[in-house]
């Protein structure tokens, strides 16, 4: 049982407890508590006492009982009685961004409304626009959110579908020689409908029996054939454990994401595993030689590698993740694959958040681990004033900071045997007419400004292009953070006119940030080329809340190469020294 477990379950308890309408200071005994203990830094909440739990900011005598009690039972008492009480559609309507739990107790006692369908037909019915507190814009909200979740039905974000492809792979080495994961996963798709893997066997019927082999796979025999195995994932979180190799599991839970083995002769193996990891629109390049790019891979007898493909094709090679069919060979006309931004390009983290706001790590362990990574700079960007959810920095707060990065810039430099500092910087919420969230005395001691949107994110192209346009043109703003503030699969990002913002940040030196956090992937890599062709540069930013979060660049890097992003335009591919000098000529400008 880890912290974040624990916080989950608290949380959610306050959650439902707001839901069945319970005593408001009930409520916010767990709400204090599980937003003070997110926050907690190098406590182990598992090997305190109850002593020691009450010591903690939000922490009772009465909460540190439940904390125990999660720790020593695995589950609270008190949170499985209010789930039993709940129908199951009720808890889905949490999945709905722009309904907290007070409104969605409201329609579910007001409106007797247990199911999303029932949801559904009542706004479209115009009931939910009547209840007291609603409203038609809310009704609108809530349609637009149910559309839009539907739409992302059995998809998985790239980090989660990585994780199980991997589970796979693993498991099917132990029975073959040659695996590999193709499709999506293979060209670094933000999202993910398939989990598709390569196997090479002389056997297919034999193949087909090994994989079933697997207990936590279930087969689709409807929907397989002799060269395709489809299925399922069993969910192993409904079950204290796995079902023995070969036993029944049609009753058990599956993940909604489809998995698709692919079986093919070893001769072919790398000529099908081109073929997967490219889309039908990149396969239908037409050739020197008359015919398409697929036709020429078909038409050799047995290659081992993707490269003699389009050497015959007399085609220059594509990475995976780029072979989407949008101009990849333009892209090749300008560059080389060598040019490509690469983990090992990056020599700063920029955009990161310590326990000043929300971040779960001090400024110096945050500081330190960054320097132990081989980093030289990190860029400290916590939560602005406005920003009270996330314990937005006041002025006073910004200066006590300030102070302590100097004082910890000092203490790095001993010993070091490379140029390390930490930037002092901020994230700073856009407010609702495009200024940003301090006076400029505020603003100019900032080495860098991040701005970003996080709050009236109804917005319609108009104003959200209006609102970043005002903030673009303020001097201050240094990197414009998460462009549309989309969450993958979760809150469809508001409509912004991306040709009109990338335009404006050339115009005023502004660099655009793809924030690398997997539920992001913000700046979307389809506008990297446009960025590129306009000259404004790119900044991979972890958006980093605990020091692990760090290594969330690697999923930006993916997007990053799949756009076409080179190292030339990469912001934090600056050295310390060079990124100083621009940011010195940027304050002269």
């Amino acid at each position: 049982m880890s912290n974040d477990e624990i916080v989950d379950i608290l949380e959610l308890t306050g959650k439902l407890l707001e839901l069945h309408d319970a005593d408001a200071f009930k409520i916010r005994t767990y709400t204090s508590a599980s937003f003070n203990l997110s926050r907690l830094n190098d406590r182990d909440l598992t090997t305190m006492s109850a002593a020691e739990l009450t010591q903690l900011p939000g922490v009772g005598k009465s909460m540190a009982g439940k904390i125990q009690e999660i720790v020593q039972t695995g589950r609270l008492a008190e949170l499985e009685q209010l789930i039993a009480q709940t129908p199951v559609g009720v808890l889905d309507m949490f999945k709905i961004k722009g309904i907290g739990a007070k409104k969605i107790g409201t329609i579910w006692r007001q409106l007797g409304i247990e199911t999303i369908e029932g949801l559904r037909e009542a706004c479209e019915t115009g009931q939910i626009a009547k209840l007291k507190g609603f409203g038609e814009s809310t009704q609108q909200k809530i349609l637009a959110s149910m559309a839009f979740l539907q739409s992302q039905v059995g998809k998985v974000r790239m980090d989660k579908a990585a994780i199980l492809a991997d589970l796979i792979l693993q498991e099917l080495q132990k029975r073959f020689q040659n695996v590999a994961i193709t499709g999506e996963i293979a060209r670094k798709n933000e999202t993910v409908e398939t989990i598709q893997l390569l196997i090479g066997t002389e056997s297919p019927v034999v193949a087909m029996r090994q994989i079933n082999e697997v207990g936590w796979l279930l087969q689709n025999e409807k929907l397989s054939s002799p060269f395709v195995w489809r299925g399922k994932i069993v969910d192993r979180s409904t079950a204290t454990e796995l079902p023995p190799q070969g036993e029944e599991v049609e009753q058990k839970k599956t993940l909604e994401i489809q998995v698709e083995i692919v079986l093919a002769y070893p001769s072919k193996f790398e000529t099908e595993r081109f073929i997967l990891e490219s889309t039908e629109a990149h396969l239908g390049q037409p050739t020197a030689l008359g015919n398409s790019l697929l036709a020429v891979a078909y038409g050799i007898a047995s290659v081992q590698s993707a490269e003699e493909i389009y050497q015959k094709a007399e085609l220059p090679y594509v990475v995976p993740e780029m072979r989407e069919g949008m101009g990849e060979f333009d892209w090749l006309a300008k560059y080389k694959n060598e040019d490509l931004i690469t983990w090992d390009d990056l020599r700063g983290i920029l955009h990161n958040h310590s326990t000043y706001s929300d971040g779960k790590h001090s400024l110096e362990v945050m500081a330190r681990y960054c320097q132990e990574l081989g980093f030289e700079y990190l860029g400290i960007a916590d939560h602005s004033q406005t920003a009270s959810y996330a314990n937005g920095l006041r002025a006073d707060r910004v200066k006590l900071q300030h102070e302590e990065i100097d004082r910890l810039n000092q203490s790095l430099a001993l010993n070091a045997t490379k140029p390390f500092k930490i930037l002092k910087g901020i994230e700073s919420d856009i407010l609702g007419d495009g200024s940003l969230d301090y006076p400029e005395e505020v603003l100019k001691t900032f080495d860098y400004v991040v701005a970003s949107v996080h709050s009236n994110l109804t917005m319609n192209l108009e104003k959200a292009t209006s609102r970043l346009l005002a903030a673009i043109e303020n001097p201050y703003t240094t990197i414009l953070g998460h462009p549309t503030g989309r969450l993958l699969l979760a809150r469809e990002g508001y409509p912004i006119d991306h040709k009109v913002i990338i335009d404006a940040c050339a115009q005023h030196g502004v660099v655009i940030e793809i924030n690398a956090s997997p539920w992001r992937l913000d700046l979307d890599w389809r506008w990297i080329r446009y960025c590129m062709d306009k000259g404004v540069m790119l900044s991979i930013n972890p958006d980093a809340h605990q020091k692990e979060g760090y290594f969330d660049m690697h999923y930006g890097v993916n997007v990053a190469r799949k756009g076409g992003l080179t190292k030339e335009m990469t912001f934090n591919a600056l050295s310390l020294a060079q990124i100083e000098d621009y940011l010195q000529k940027r304050e002269k400008v």
